[in-house]
C-alpha cells in the first residue's frame, strides 16, 4: 500500500514537471522574433568593438569609456534585440552592455549586472537601465546597490512596489511610449511616487512597446503611429542625456560625446 502510494506520488510529481517544461516551451516558444538590423548590429566596425560571449559589449574604440550603461532586455526577448540601440549609444563614446538572461527573464537574473561592473573597474559612472520586465528589474538592482550605480533607465518599465527608490540620489529617466499596450500610462503615473522627486519622464508620442528594441509585434501592444526609427532616435536621445550627466558628475574635461 506505502510503495503504490509513493509510486502515484511519484507521477504526480512527473506530470507536474513535464506541464510545467511543456509550459515554458510553449511560453519561448512565442517570443518575437529579432529583426534583420539586430544581427547587423552585432558585428564590429570602425567605432565600436562588439564583444558577444558572455554578454554583447558594445565598446568605443580610441578611448576608454569613463561612463558605462548595463541594459536588461524584456521578458522573453532576445538580446541582440536591443544592439543597434546599444551601438547608437555607443557611438557616442559609452561602454554598453546588454546582460542575457536566463529562460530570458531578467527575474531569474536580476544580480547578473554586477558581474558587467566588475569586468570593466575603468568605469567610474554607471547606469542600469531595462525595457519592461528587464527594466523593472534593473530598477531592483539599483535599489539594492546604490553604492554601485549611479542612473537608472526605464524604458517602457516601471519599478515594482516594493522597489521604492523615491530617498535615492540616483539620475533616473523614464521613457514611455502613448501606444504602449503593455506598459500602460496609468502604470507610469502610479511609478512616479517610487522615484526621486527629479526624475524625468519622457512620452514618446505614437511609439508602442514592441519599437523600445528590434523585433516584431508583441500580442497586447497596440499599433504605433511613428516609425521604429523615429522612437529609437527618441529612446538613445534621451538616454545620451542622462549618460552625459553621470559623466558631467566626474567633474573631468573629456565629454562622452564625439
Amino acid at each position: 500500500m506505502i510503495k503504490r502510494l509513493r509510486r502515484r506520488w511519484w507521477l504526480v510529481l512527473l506530470a507536474f514537471l513535464a506541464l510545467g517544461a511543456l509550459t515554458i516551451v510553449a511560453w519561448i516558444a512565442i517570443a518575437p522574433t529579432t529583426m534583420p538590423e539586430a544581427q547587423a548590429a552585432l558585428e564590429s566596425d570602425a567605432q565600436i568593438t562588439v564583444e558577444t560571449e558572455k554578454w554583447l559589449v558594445f565598446r568605443p574604440l580610441g578611448r576608454a569609456s569613463r561612463v558605462g550603461l548595463v541594459v536588461y532586455p524584456g521578458g522573453l526577448i532576445d538580446p541582440s534585440a536591443y544592439a543597434p540601440t546599444a551601438k547608437a549609444i555607443a557611438s557616442e563614446g559609452y561602454l554598453v552592455a546588454i546582460v542575457p538572461m536566463p529562460l530570458k527573464l531578467a527575474v531569474l537574473g536580476a544580480e547578473r549586472a554586477r558581474g558587467v561592473l566588475e569586468a570593466f573597474p575603468e568605469v567610474e559612472y554607471w547606469a542600469i537601465g531595462g525595457h519592461s520586465l528587464g527594466g523593472a528589474m534593473a530598477a531592483q538592482f539599483a535599489r539594492k546597490h546604490p553604492d554601485l550605480v549611479q542612473g537608472l533607465l526605464l524604458w517602457g518599465a516601471y519599478p515594482s512596489g516594493s522597489d521604492d527608490l523615491s530617498t535615492s540620489n540616483l539620475q533616473v529617466v523614464s521613457l514611455y511610449a502613448t501606444r504602449d499596450g503593455l506598459t500602460s500610462l496609468q502604470d507610469i503615473e502610479r511609478s512616479r511616487l517610487l522615484l526621486p522627486s527629479d526624475a524625468q519622464f519622457v512620452a514618446i508620442k505614437g511609439g508602442n512597446h514592441a519599437q523600445f528594441g528590434w523585433y516584431g509585434p508583441q500580442r497586447g501592444d497596440n499599433q504605433a503611429t511613428i516609425s521604429r526609427n523615429a522612437q529609437q532616435a527618441q529612446i538613445v536621445e534621451a538616454t545620451l542625456d542622462l549618460l552625459q550627466r553621470l559623466e558631467d558628475g566626474l567633474g573631468g574635461s573629456q565629454s562622452g560625446r564625439q
